[in-house]
This record gives C-alpha cells, sequence and structure tokens, in this order.
C-alpha cells in the first residue's frame, strides 16, 4: 500500500462526530503526582504497552502534515554558534494541511477571545488506517515511555549524511507514529479524561477512536488534550499520535518521540482548572509570612454549581513526603460557577515562624504543600495540591540576587536537556545525578538551555535548592536552522509562553523567566524590540513576582532590544567577545567587556552573565604546547588535534566567541556588581561539537557525557568552593615519550598558595595573586614517579594530593554510584569501570575494549565513555574506555528485587564485579 497516496485522499474526508458523553471535563492535578487522587480526579501514568512505528524515510511517510515547510537549500550546520540569525522564508499556505484542527488546541492560553481559533468542520486524517481501533499494530515495535526513538542509533559518519554533528548525527528527524488502547472504566460516565503530555517531540497530533483531537507543535512544551468526547466505556479506546520531527531543525540533539511523561487525568465536572493554581508570598519574614492563594475552578457540567472551597497547608519533607497534620488553614470561600464557565478565587492565610525555601549550604529548601478540596451540592468532587516554597527574592542592580536577604551570588551552569547516553527519553535519576555531580562542584543554579524543562526536573530543583532560570525559546521570528521552530513562532508564541509560566510559577527554585537566547530580533532594531516588549507584558499578566529577560550576545547597552527587559542577560559580553589579543585575528562580533557599559545605561537593573566560558576540552587529553596566556581560542595545533577531534584539557582553550573560566572569574569579580553567572556548560551534551563537527557530542562541558569529570571541574570547584579544602593537578604523569620535555604542571586550588614536589624534591612554592585562579609550572622536565602537591592557606596546611605514574594495565577497578535501588523499572545504578596498574593507579591512556554483562533483575540500559569521537551505539554492553574509564548504566527491573551482579571483561585482564542490591520502596 502507498500509504503517502492513499493519505492524500483521504485526509480531509468529513467523518461523523466522535462519541460524546454525559460532560466529560478537563482537570489538572499536583505536579508529576504518580498517584491516584481521592474525590473523582485520578491521574494514571500511560507510559507502558504502546507500539511504535516509526517511516524509515520521511519522504514515504503520509501526508497528514501539520503545516508547509520551506525547502532546504543550505544544509550547512556547524557554522559557529554566534552566526546572526536570518529570517524566515516564505512558503505558501496549502489547504491540506491539519494546521486550522491543531491551533485551537491552546485557545486557553490564548488572551484575546478574538485571537482564538475555531475548529473547522471534517475530520482529517479519520480514514487513515494507523487511527483506526480495527489496524493491527501487532508487527510495530512495543516501547515504554519516556521514548527517545533516535538514541540507538546508529550514528551516521561524515558529512554527506542526513544528520550530521549538529544534531548529534542520531536518527531524530522523521514521521512516526504511537498507539495504545485506552480503558475507561463505565464509572468514570460523567466525568472528565485529559491527556497530558509533558513533551513530544514534535509537532504532535492525536486522534482517539478515529477522530483528530488536536496537537501541539512546539517540542518541548507541556499540553493537555480533553479526550471526552471521543471516548466511550470499554477497553477498545484506541489513541494514536504521530510525531514529526524535521530535519535541520535544531543547533543541538532534539531526540525524537514521546520522551517525556504521559499521563490520563479523570475529574468530576467541577474541579480545579488545568495548572489552576497560583501562590504568592508577599510578605515574607523570617517571623511570619503571608500567602496567597489564587483558585481557578473550572464547571464544564451543563447546571451552575454552588462551591465550597477550603484549603489546608502540609509541610513537605526532605524526601516530598506530607506531613501528617496540617499546620494553617487557609480562608475558606464559597462561589457559583456557571455551567461552561471558570472563576477564580483567592484566598490568604498567615503562617507563623515560616521554614524558608533557600539554596544550600547557607540556606535550606523547606517546602510546603497546599492541598485544595471543593464540594458542590454537600459532597466532595475534587482535591488538589499544590506544592510551593516561602522565600524572598530580591534582583539588586549593586548587590546582586538576594534570598531571604541573604546576597547568593550566582554560580551557575546551563544544561542542555538530553542524559547522555539514554538521550532525551527524560529519567529522574538520571536528571538528579547530573545536579549531583553540579552540586558538587558548587553550582547552584540552573539556565535551561533553551527550551523548557521536564517537569520533574523542576521539582529536583526545588528540593535540592537550586536556583533556575526558566527559558522557553532558541529562536523568535527569525531562524538559526532552516526548520526549527520560527516556523511556529507567530502562531503559538502566546501559547507556549502562557503555559510555561502556569506549569511552574509554583516552583519556588524557579527566579527568573528568559524568553529566549541569541534572538535574531536583537539585529532589528524597534520591531525586535516591540516583539521582546510582547513577551515580556505576557510575563508579566502571568507572573508578576519574577522579573522577565532575554540573553543578549549582539544587543548593545544603546540598542533597542535591551530596553524591555527586567535583568540584563549577557552571552559572553561580559568578559569581552573576540576582544583578547588571542583572538584578534577572528572574524565575528567582536565586543568590549561590557559590564560598566550596561550598567552605565541601567543602573536600576541587575545584570547576569547568562553564558559564559565556552571552554573545550576532552576528558584527559592533553596536547603540547600550552598557551601562554590564561585564554586561547582552539585551533588546530594550538589546543586542538584535528587528526584525532581531541581538544586539550589543559582547559585555557575556548569557542571563539568564548573566554576561559579563568577569565570569566576575573571579570565578574572586577565587576562585583554583577549577580553572577552559567557556565557552558555543566555537562557535555549529544550535537554542536565545537571545533570538530565531525564528532557526535559537545565539548564544551565541565563533566563530560558520560558524568567523568573534566580537570575544569576541579577549577570551578575551587573557585566556588573556597571553604573546601582541595588540591588538583594536571596533567597526569604518565608521559613514555617525554622524558627529558618540558611538560608543564597546572594546579587548581581552593587554598591561597601551593608548593609542588617531582620525585621529593621541591619545584618552588607559589602564591596566587589578586584574579589569579591556577598556579603554573610551566617549565617542569618530565621524569617518571610522583608529584606531590602541598596546599597551604593563611600559611597553614590545607590540601595535599599525589599524581604518580602509571604502570602496565594489570586490572578493572568497578564501581557502583549507589549500591542500592529500588526495583521500579526506572532506576538507575551508573557503573564505573577503571583500566588500573598493579597498585590501583589509573592508566590514564588506556583504551581497552570493555564488555559489561549484568546478571539478576535489571539490564544494561546503555554505555558511555566521555568520548565526543566513539560512535559505538549507546545500547552496546561492549565499548572502548577513553582515558583509562568506561560507563555502564544499569536500569533495574520493575517488581523483581533482588541482587545484580554487573561484571566488566576486557582481553588480557582479570574480571572484575560489583554487585546492586534492587528492593522495594
Amino acid at each position: 500500500m502507498n500509504i503517502r497516496k492513499l493519505t492524500i485522499l483521504i485526509a480531509l474526508v468529513v467523518c461523523l462526530p466522535g462519541v460524546h458523553w454525559d460532560n466529560f471535563v478537563s482537570a489538572q492535578d499536583s505536579p508529576s503526582a504518580d498517584r491516584p487522587m481521592s474525590f473523582g480526579r485520578t491521574r494514571v501514568s500511560i507510559n507502558d504497552g504502546w507500539r511504535f512505528f516509526k517511516y524509515a524515510d520521511a519522504e514515504d511517510a503520509d501526508a497528514l502534515i501539520y503545516d508547509v515547510r520551506p525547502e532546504v537549500t543550505d544544509k550547512k550546520d556547524d557554522r559557529p554558534a554566534d552566526t546572526e540569525p536570518t529570517e524566515a522564508e516564505k512558503v505558501a499556505a496549502s489547504d491540506q494541511t491539519l494546521k486550522p484542527w491543531i491551533l485551537p488546541s491552546g485557545n486557553a492560553f490564548v488572551s484575546s477571545p478574538a485571537k482564538r481559533t475555531q475548529r473547522p468542520n471534517g475530520n482529517p486524517g479519520g480514514g487513515f488506517p494507523f487511527v483506526q481501533n480495527s489496524f493491527d499494530d501487532s508487527g510495530w515495535k512495543s516501547v515504554d515511555l519516556p521514548h527517545d526513538w533516535a538514541i540507538a542509533g546508529p550514528f551516521m559518519k561524515g558529512w554527506d549524511v542526513p544528520v550530521t554533528g549538529g544534531m548529534g548525527r542520531l536518527p531524530s528527524p522523521g514521521v512516526a507514529w504511537y498507539r495504545r488502547k485506552l480503558s475507561i472504566p463505565d464509572g468514570d460516565r460523567g466525568k472528565s479524561v485529559f491527556l497530558d503530555v509533558d513533551g513530544a517531540m514534535s509537532y504532535a497530533m492525536v486522534w482517539v477512536n478515529g477522530q483528530l483531537v488536536g496537537g501541539w507543535p512546539f517540542g518541548y512544551s507541556s499540553w493537555r488534550l480533553d479526550l471526552t468526547p471521543y471516548l466511550q466505556p470499554g477497553d477498545d479506546n484506541q489513541l494514536a499520535i504521530r510525531l514529526d520531527n524535521p530535519p535541520h531543525s535544531s543547533r543541538w540533539y532534539p531526540g525524537g518521540g514521546l520522551y517525556r511523561n504521559v499521563w490520563l487525568t479523570t475529574t468530576q465536572p467541577v474541579h480545579v482548572g488545568h495548572w489552576g493554581t497560583f501562590v504568592r508570598t508577599p510578605e515574607v519574614t523570617e517571623n511570619a509570612a503571608k500567602i496567597d492563594l489564587k483558585i481557578a475552578i473550572d464547571n464544564d457540567g451543563r447546571q451552575a454549581q454552588q462551591v465550597d472551597v477550603s484549603t489546608q497547608l502540609f509541610e513537605l519533607s526532605v524526601d516530598g513526603n506530607k506531613a501528617a497534620s496540617p499546620i494553617a488553614e487557609f480562608e475558606k470561600s464559597r462561589t457559583n460557577v456557571a455551567a461552561g464557565s471558570s472563576v477564580n478565587v483567592e484566598s490568604s492565610v498567615a503562617l507563623p515562624n515560616p521554614k524558608l525555601w533557600g539554596p544550600p549550604p547557607t540556606q535550606t529548601p523547606h517546602r510546603y504543600v497546599a492541598v485544595t478540596t471543593l464540594s458542590a451540592d454537600g459532597r466532595l468532587v475534587d482535591t488538589y495540591e499544590t506544592r510551593f516554597g516561602i522565600r524572598n527574592l530580591e534582583f539588586d542592580a549593586n548587590k546582586g540576587v538576594l534570598v531571604n536577604g541573604e546576597h547568593i551570588p550566582i554560580r551557575g551552569a546551563n544544561q542542555h536537556h538530553d542524559l547522555g547516553a539514554l538521550g532525551a527519553a527524560f529519567n529522574v535519576r538520571a536528571a538528579e545525578r547530573q545536579l549531583e555531580l553540579l552540586r558538587e562542584m558548587g553550582c547552584n543554579a540552573i539556565r535551561m538551555a533553551h527550551n523548557p524543562p521536564a517537569p520533574e526536573l523542576l521539582e529536583l530543583t526545588d528540593r535540592m535548592g537550586f536556583l533556575v532560570v526558566d527559558e522557553l525559546y532558541d529562536v523568535f521570528a527569525r531562524k538559526k536552522t532552516p526548520l526549527d521552530f520560527h516556523l511556529i513562532f507567530s502562531d503559538w508564541h502566546e501559547q507556549d509562553l502562557r503555559s510555561l509560566i502556569q506549569r511552574d510559577r509554583n516552583h519556588p527554585s524557579v527566579i527568573l523567566w528568559s524568553t529566549g537566547n541569541e534572538l535574531g530580533e536583537q539585529y532589528t532594531g524597534a520591531a525586535g524590540a516591540k516583539l521582546a516588549a510582547r513577551m515580556r507584558d505576557i510575563t508579566r499578566e502571568e507572573d508578576p513576582t519574577r522579573p522577565m529577560t532575554a540573553s543578549m550576545n549582539f544587543a548593545k547597552p544603546d540598542m533597542a532590544f535591551s530596553e524591555p527587559m527586567d535583568v540584563i542577560s549577557l552571552n559572553y559580553q561580559g568578559e569581552g567577545i573576540r576582544n583578547a589579543p588571542a583572538y584578534s585575528h577572528l572574524k565575528g562580533i567582536n565586543t568590549p567587556p561590557l559590564y560598566p557599559a550596561f550598567h552605565e545605561k541601567y543602573p536600576d537593573r541587575l545584570i547576569i552573565s547568562s553564558e559564559n566560558a565556552a571552554a573545550v576540552s576532552s576528558r584527559g587529553t592533553y596536547l603540547f604546547p600550552v598557551a601562554e596566556g590564561n585564554s586561547a581560542p582552539v585551533a588546530d595545533g594550538v589546543g586542538g588535534d584535528p587528526k584525532r577531534q581531541y581538544v586539550s584539557s589543559y582547559e585555557l582553550y575556548t569557542a571563539p566567541f568564548g573566554s576561559s573560566a579563568d577569565k570569566v572569574f576575573a571579570s565578574l569579580e572586577k565587576h562585583p556588581y554583577v549577580g553572577g553567572g552559567f557556565v557552558w556548560s555543566g555537562w557535555d551534551y549529544l550535537g554542536e561539537p565545537t571545533p570538530y563537527y565531525e564528532a557526535r557530542s559537545s565539548y564544551f562541558g565541565v563533566i563530560d557525557l558520560a558524568g567523568f569529570k573534566k580537570d575544569r571541574f576541579y577549577l570551578y570547584q575551587s573557585h566556588w568552593r573556597q571553604d573546601y579544602p582541595m588540591v588538583h593537578v594536571l596533567p597526569h604523569w604518565t608521559w613514555p615519550d617525554r622524558k627529558g620535555q618540558k611538560t608543564p604542571v597546572h594546579i587548581f586550588t581552593s587554598g591561597d598558595e601551593v608548593e609542588l614536589f617531582l620525585n621529593g624534591s621541591s619545584l618552588g612554592r607559589k602564591k596566587k595573586q589578586r584574579y589569579e585562579y591556577r598556579l603554573r609550572w610551566d617549565d617542569v622536565v618530565y621524569e617518571p614517579g610522583e608529584l606531590r602537591a602541598v596546599a597551604y592557606k593563611n600559611e597553614k596546611a590545607w590540601a595535599s594530593t599525589v599524581v604518580r605514574t602509571a604502570g602496565e594495565p594489570a586490572g578493572v577497578k568497578i564501581t557502583a554510584d549507589r549500591k542500592r535501588v529500588h526495583a521500579d523499572g526506572r532506576d538507575l545504578s551508573f557503573i564505573t569501570a577503571r583500566i588500573v596498574d598493579a597498585h590501583g593507579t589509573t592508566v590514564p591512556q588506556a583504551n581497552h575494549q570493555l564488555t559489561f554483562r549484568v546478571e539478576g533483575p535489571g539490564h544494561i540500559a546503555a554505555t558511555d565513555n566521555g568520548d565526543p569521537t566513539c560512535f559505538v551505539a549507546f545500547p552496546s554492553a561492549t565499548r572502548p574506555a577513553f582515558n583509562g574509564l568506561c560507563l555502564a548504566i544499569v536500569r533495574t527491573k520493575n517488581g523483581e528485587p533482588g541482587e545484580i551482579r554487573v561484571t566488566a571483561t576486557t582481553k588480557g585482564l582479570p574480571l572484575a564485579s560489583v554487585t546492586i542490591a534492587a528492593g522495594t520502596k
């Protein structure tokens, strides 16, 4: 069957209306609550039991397209990240697209009734086989969610391939379908049933029982569809979701598929609306807090209802468990809600001696939950939980960010959404591990680059006490890649922005809304500023408690684009772009350090460094000679090895527009009114492999893709955790080919001076000078043996470390990040394998082929080694070590507790193993 030709004939066939039962209506419950709610509200995961089909070639896919797209003529994806975005290409509209039927899905987030779209008559795709209940999908692949269809590979090598380095060389583009049966109990007659999708990449369109329900194009948004009119009691309700991920649509790896959680929510006709509560704490002191609660109540029934509203306040434990007894009760209220309408009610409570939310280590992220109950005609009809924190937040143009009156310097990291070898499929434990390692480094803030995160990620930042910049877009109306989301901006920016803020505004970790990153509208004067101001105004309407920004890498203080910003967010401009002597020969944006100019222009606005550094390195790789200055652009032969596609780990080298950590630290210290900044990037990520686009993942991370610390980790730790005794020496000291040659030694320490010893002989004691963040011994002549560094602080011994020459490989040392995990099918243990010599010293250049095996109730989810040039598919249980290290990710099996034994073997070395206990909660 030629699916495409068939679809052209049936795409716009008008079908009979779907089955409507008695007033199914929409609802929302507490964020990410994987548990049933009483009084008629349930929220059930439907992650399991899907069937999946992806067309082998998008050219042969069905014609059920959202909209026509421009032809891609320029497929180059290795442009510098700060290349100027360009105008969108014009394409002719088509009357055979599904856009008119999808647009109404966002109507709830369009403020002006006149701008809401009406659904046309007809049922596009209703006759297509994949949406039919009777279609036999037994030949399709069986998958559980979250699911990333591309992460298993294979990687595409070379330049003349469909996906090159920018998008990670994995097959994320394409058209695919997901199908699943829904069981609707007869007892739910008269209730509302909703599909809640936390993220679908991308251009999602949903059919139920052959009827087109709606969809949402932006792949990072969370969204809801009302399934009520299309369902019938029983087990034979067919849900079908079509996704279309365009090629050349991203500057990084987007993933593909239903890559976040999917839920089925059921409520009574009268219920708290979708993301229907907003908590504000306008008055906060250590002695008392005033808490205001706004509640949206929907009545999608056929009769008006008198509704009683009550809310109790509970403390949450560190693990997020609700206390047994309430500590306060909000003012009760009664309201009338007309049929088919929504009303807002507001109430307040004064809480004595509140436990404030704040970032560690000086504060504690205490949290509360407001439990709202609705009663109609004397019976309980809904209960709804709103988790929040009480904190006072100030943005001071001279003092920086103040949380509960304390100055908190932003020591932040930018994070893309992928989870390394697990891809875009969200996993709570993998995300938690990323945050744990960043916290160990001293990081206290995360910028969500450059899209809304999974809801569970914000639950983690709430619990762990990170400050968050919640970001919406990488583009507005001007494009960076030919088929990116500029194509939908004009139609969807209001819906995407309002839905993001309504979803996330109760998270205490979110301190700032960012509407976009390095937008092309920086270049368009008043027109771009007008668009930025519109986004600011929408943000203020939805949340007047937090400021808004957009990150600027081009706009200067005298340009129109910077005027609408509540906070001035600068990407690289604070330190200067291509302005140091080592960068003078480069083309592109050239900017002197601009903190002073922005501070003078906007003396009442806080400045933050929303992106800085953009340093690059390959973990454990050291190239010679070493740059003399403290920052240099990477180039072939100057920090870069084009043959092997590696970058030196002396941590001095950057992208053309970037600066080393050393330069960034100095710039921030010289301008203390700047609130702090976010390093690009905390972890390596898939795609954007500057400077070597024949690789598959980035070099920017302070931590590599596998989660192994680069040397730069210790540079940040030495500066961000100055009360933590530490000293770190680089490079490794196993250089059989460098005997008698100068081999520079660099040291990072939280102390103020260091004495370095080589085989017991002192090479001198050096003290850090002002604006100096590393100590250098550039004339050390290599001889095998032992480097020992002793750090001092205030003339007293502070920390010491030893780096030894490794012998021949003698074994594998295998360790697990956690020895006890949950047997829920989602929990993970990250297993590190090290190639070591007879004394247990890691052999720093070992690349042995390792094979991992699992015995017991677990399996290998993926492996990695942190090498951006490694094209072994992530699911492979066999992978070479990279500079002595390799990683295996072990996933538990749902409902199967027991011991999991993981072994690592390699030719010529003894087997190594570790045992993990999988148990029930």
